[in-house]
């Protein structure tokens, strides 16, 4: 049997790392044999590592820097087995979500747009023939999986604001709708997935934890744990699903 190969995009992050420590964890415990884990960085190689653990530098706004990435793994696997992409944006060091429609900025804007909803797509173009050499096992198929927000369903919002996150997280979700269509046409062992973590103690969460309750806010191992158990249960059927961190299904 091929070698389960696992690609985490944002692997630094915090539910990244986290899915990439599990994963790793898999051949380690013995769980799952001769499993590797590739997991991409964007400044500085992080310190972690292990024997069947793979960085990659990669910049998800330069598409020639995804298509290196790729290349590179190319050269080290034949297939891939799952990709999760767990990079994002809500707010930067100067900036936050808009509260209303006069803070609206064109940058941060179109930033916004690029990381949330462009980045996956561009990864899916180049990882796709990877995926397409992946081995179907125990009637499981290869996965693409993006991290999304609830946030992002158009038919949830209720309290309006932050239209940058919103409108590019809601772009992404159409965007891999459409890929799951595309993708059933000619790859039909494939599940193409958005996942809502839940709300994560994260840098990305951190200014906006105020109203969480405590049971409500997870930690990044128990947001990744949920996340990797939902996606070791989906089946090719479910490709096109958004879906949060229990399963269960969230409306567009």
């Amino acid at each position: 049997m091929n070698a389960k190969i696992y690609l985490v995009i944002g692997g630094t992050g915090g539910i990244g790392k986290a899915i990439v420590e599990q994963l790793v964890n898999k051949t380690a415990n013995h769980t799952e044999k001769n499993t590797h884990v590739f997991a991409t960085y964007y400044k500085n190689v992080p310190d972690f590592e292990a024997d069947n653990l793979h960085w990659l530098p990669m910049d998800i706004c330069d598409e020639q820097s995804i298509k290196q990435a790729v290349e590179t793994i190319a050269q080290q696997t034949d297939h891939i087995n799952w990709v999760i992409n767990c990079a994002g944006l809500l707010h930067s060091g100067t900036q936050q979500p808009e509260k209303a429609l006069r803070q609206v900025e064109t940058d941060f804007f179109l930033k916004n747009m690029q990381v949330n909803a462009l980045a996956s797509l561009l990864i899916a173009k180049h990882i796709r023939p990877l995926l397409a050499k992946a081995e179907r096992s125990n009637d499981k198929p290869a996965i693409f999986a993006t991290i999304s927000a609830r946030v992002g369903s158009i038919s949830d919002n209720q309290l309006g604001g932050w239209y940058s996150y919103r409108m590019s997280k809601a772009a992404l979700n159409m965007g891999m709708k459409n890929l799951s269509i595309e993708w059933s046409r000619s790859l039909k062992d494939m599940c193409v997935v958005v996942m809502q973590p839940g709300t994560v103690n994260t840098q990305l969460s951190a200014p906006f934890q105020s109203n969480v309750a405590d049971e409500q806010l997870f930690s990044p191992a128990y947001s990744a744990e949920c996340l990797l158990e939902v996606l070791s249960k989906m089946n090719a059927s479910q490709s096109g699903s958004f879906v949060d961190w229990a399963g269960e299904s969230i409306p567009w």
